[in-house]
């Protein structure tokens, strides 16, 4: 389990994509609160709600409604509020394009998204392993 401390936010706008993270980390036994924004606008307002604990990771969805992913990295790069968070893109874009601007703002990790939960479940799982390195 990585430390209970570490709070995780998934920027994600399709539900069955949230259920299948809840699931995989279920799975892999992280217990660690996960909240949930559909779209970059919705994520921003969470990482400025007082209420809300600051998460140390992000998963983020590139294609999403309203704000897509690089839209809402780039405005979480230029705040030092939100500097030390590490953010993990999750997504189906194969793009260059969008690999190149999402290194550019400082991702820790790009993955796409298997077609199988299995595959999701291991790359769900070498997450969590990069995630307990890191806590070291």
């Amino acid at each position: 389990m990585i430390s209970k401390l570490v709070n995780i936010l998934l920027v994600e706008d399709d539900e069955v994509d949230v259920m299948n993270v809840k699931r995989a980390f279920s799975k892999n036994k992280i217990e660690n609160p996960l909240y949930v924004a559909g779209n970059g606008v919705e994520a921003l307002a969470l990482l400025n709600d007082p209420d809300v604990p600051m998460p140390k990771i992000i998963i983020l969805d590139i294609n999403m409604p309203k704000m897509n992913g690089i839209e809402f990295l780039r405005l979480v790069r230029q705040n030092d509020k939100f500097k030390n968070i590490s953010v993990f893109v999750m997504t189906t874009s194969n793009e260059d394009s969008d690999k190149i601007n999402a290194y550019d703002l400082n991702v820790a990790g790009y993955i796409l998204k298997p077609l199988s939960f299995e595959k999701f479940l291991s790359s769900v799982s070498t997450l969590k392993d990069y995630w307990k390195l890191c806590e070291m």
